[in-house]
């Protein structure tokens, strides 16, 4: 009977031992698999001069939002304060951001700590937004976004993520027919000569309505039917067409794909006199998750960009 007690004993010491190494090994997997994870993120953010703006919620957990494309591998970033900023960047944003907010702004420098851009990051209608500046305060372009998840793994975007759009599926399209009674009522009732060309629901479910009356217009209506804002959004008259991305001049695609990477195409317009002389193209675009217009000339010659949503 000793010898049984002996026997067991020294079976569960051998198990607690073993349970015990097991914890450690666990324990000791966790935390090689955290660092190499942060070691892939940290190598992604220098490959793609990416900088953090905002941690976001996805589910339940928490990840940081980064700015791509912010700054070449040798280059040195330092925050500063908007009052630091060329004048000529809070008169863009004025602009074309009515009613923003701004969040954060970084110089660059480059590897001879010569000032080469500032980034600026605001909050427009709940969305973040980042943009690039020339040191004189000329804007250069909107930044993409990924979630820090995505950056780490190479991926622009992933089904259910806050930017699952990107796969050139405009989700937030919908038909004439599918608007709701109260936002279709106000507006026929409040701008009856309109012409409804095309709508959008934007990420706050607010609607924006597309339509015409000797210019074209951009209406948001809040599900009840109450009007957030209306802006002209080209003031050219005549003939208004649907036209396809690839029947864009390759000057305006080129202009797109430079100026705002990662945007998906929502739809565009052609405008002719009535004499059916054409004038120029309205082309809407979903950029992270702004909406915007960008005007060109006949030729595909950029005019004018504004964020509509």
């Amino acid at each position: 009977m000793k010898r049984k007690l002996i026997y067991y004993s020294l079976m569960l010491l051998g198990s607690a031992g073993m349970l015990s190494s097991c914890t450690k090994d666990a324990a000791t997997t966790a935390e090689a698999t955290t660092a190499a994870s942060k070691t892939a993120l940290a190598t992604a953010v220098a490959n793609t001069g990416s900088i953090a703006i905002a941690t976001v919620s996805l589910s339940g957990a928490t990840d940081s939002l980064y700015l791509v494309g912010c700054m070449g591998k040798r280059d040195k970033k330092d925050t500063v304060a908007f009052s630091a900023l060329p004048a000529a960047v809070g008169t863009y944003l004025t602009t074309n951001y009515a009613g923003y907010t701004f969040k954060k702004a970084f110089s660059v420098k480059d590897s001879t700590g010569v000032l080469a851009a500032y980034i600026v990051a605001i909050q427009f209608n709940g969305n973040a937004v980042g943009l690039k500046f020339a040191t004189d305060g000329t804007f250069v372009k909107v930044l993409e976004q990924r979630i820090g998840d995505d950056l780490k793994h190479g991926r622009r975007f992933h089904e259910g993520g806050p930017f699952g759009d990107r796969n050139g599926q405009p989700r937030d399209t919908i038909a004439l027919s599918a608007i709701p009674a109260a936002v279709s009522t106000y507006f026929t009732t409040t701008y009856p000569a309109d012409t409804l060309l095309h709508a959008f629901v934007a990420h706050d479910s607010t609607y924006v309505l597309i339509s015409k009356n000797n210019g074209l217009f951009a209406t948001s209506i809040t599900p009840a039917g109450s009007l957030v804002v209306r802006a002209q959004i080209d003031a050219r008259h005549g003939k208004v067409a649907s036209v396809t991305e690839a029947a864009l001049p390759a000057t305006a695609t080129t202009y797109l794909t430079t100026t705002y990477a990662g945007y998906v195409f929502n739809k565009a317009f052609s405008l002719s006199t009535k004499a059916g002389v054409l004038q120029g193209y309205d082309v809407f675009i979903t950029v992270n998750n702004t909406k915007y217009v960008v005007t060109f000339n006949a030729t595909g010659t950029f005019v004018a960009a504004k964020a509509i949503r």
